[in-house]
């Protein structure tokens, strides 16, 4: 097919249309609405279900009710409204239902304001509701990226029954780019065969997340270990640029890498040998990858939109003998690639300066 010119919001919105979202749940939050939009028209217009709930805990119970009964079904929002719902991931993955979750964050914390960040990192990687597990989290950096991601996001939750959250931002959600949306798909003729359906000629399923005695629940959550332990296994995803022969490698996500890029680009006009590593899935951590990496490279220098949440990644990764330097920009501020290239060369003359004594 052809590339369109697509808003972020709205291409990562029909993706999920393409892929076989067959119902939709959400609330009005900049600066993701043009997804809720688009679904409001797309949905209805395909005959879908589609609902604007009266607020974000609604949406995602809402959401948890068309999973259990073998729907394929997600929600968007923006950071204080994935705050709302993190009590419904929890009883998502407790569940083993499969969601798909877009994030267009913004800046915090509280009510913060609309513009782009990564403040969510932590939220949606380490915290989205309580309990032992990690929903799968893919971070997109392209308009391209976000539509491909999100249609993956489907096939992973459906193969894994659990929450894949796509973790976009305020940039990537309001830019236009030529992206290539992907074919239209059948949806799903039969429903899976754990789901609620009514049980007119079978026994009835029961979907819960309640497991009364210590022994039961303890017995549900190794068997979710050994779930979380495929997804380490099987669904880590990164890119590598200029890394071969790097000194300094750059680590940066999504809107953030899309800077970085342009600032390695410059620095190797220079002659300066950096490279950049970019996690797509920022759960799993592509650990494996990035130690490796280190192991041949001289520093580290992580670039974030928040201050510095991956960086505890990065360094529990790479231990403490490997320089890291970090460069992070808060509050919807997004750093420039001068910013970048300028400490990158300080850091290249510290290095420079501690080799010579």
């Amino acid at each position: 097919m052809p590339k369109q010119l697509l808003k972020g919001n709205v291409a990562f919105a029909e993706a999920a249309v393409r892929a076989g979202c067959e119902a939709y749940f959400g609330y009005p939050i900049t600066p993701q609405t043009e997804a809720l939009e688009h679904m409001s028209k797309r949905m209805v217009e395909l005959d879908r279900t589609f609902v604007q709930a009266e607020s974000e805990v609604a949406a995602i119970n809402m959401v948890y009710g068309a999973a259990s009964a073998g729907v394929r079904v997600m929600t968007s929002s923006s950071s204080p409204g994935i705050s709302l719902m993190q009590e419904g991931f929890s009883y998502i993955v407790g569940s083993e239902v499969p969601v798909v979750i877009v994030d267009v964050m913004r800046g915090g914390p509280g009510l913060g304001n609309i513009q782009a960040s990564q403040s969510d990192y932590n939220q949606i990687t380490k915290s989205a509701g309580h309990g032992d597990y990690h929903p799968l989290v893919l971070a997109p950096s392209t308009v391209q990226e976000l539509i491909d991601l999100t249609t993956l996001a489907f096939d992973l939750a459906d193969k894994y029954r659990t929450l894949v959250i796509v973790a976009a931002d305020g940039s990537l959600g309001q830019m236009m780019e030529p992206a290539e949306l992907p074919p239209m798909r059948d949806l799903r003729e039969e429903r899976p065969s754990w789901a609620l359906t009514g049980a007119k000629d079978r026994e009835p399923n029961l979907i819960s997340s309640i497991y009364l005695g210590a022994d039961n629940l303890e017995m549900f959550n190794r068997k979710l270990q050994g779930k979380l332990a495929l997804i380490e296994k099987a669904e880590v995803r990164y890119e590598e640029q200029f890394t071969e022969e790097a000194e300094i490698v750059i680590v940066a996500f999504g809107t953030a890498a899309r800077v970085a890029q342009t600032a390695v680009k410059h620095l190797r006009e220079e002659g300066l040998p950096v490279g950049l590593f970019r996690p797509i899935t920022l759960w799993p951590f592509p650990e494996k990858a990035l130690f490796e990496l280190s192991q041949k490279t001289k520093a580290l220098f992580v670039v974030e939109m928040n201050a510095g949440q991956m960086l505890h990644d990065v360094r529990m990764v790479v231990g403490i003998d490997k320089p890291v330097k970090f460069l992070g920009r808060m509050g919807g501020a997004i750093p420039f690639p001068d910013e970048i290239e300028r400490e990158t060369r300080t850091l290249f003359e510290q290095i420079m300066t501690a080799e010579m004594e």
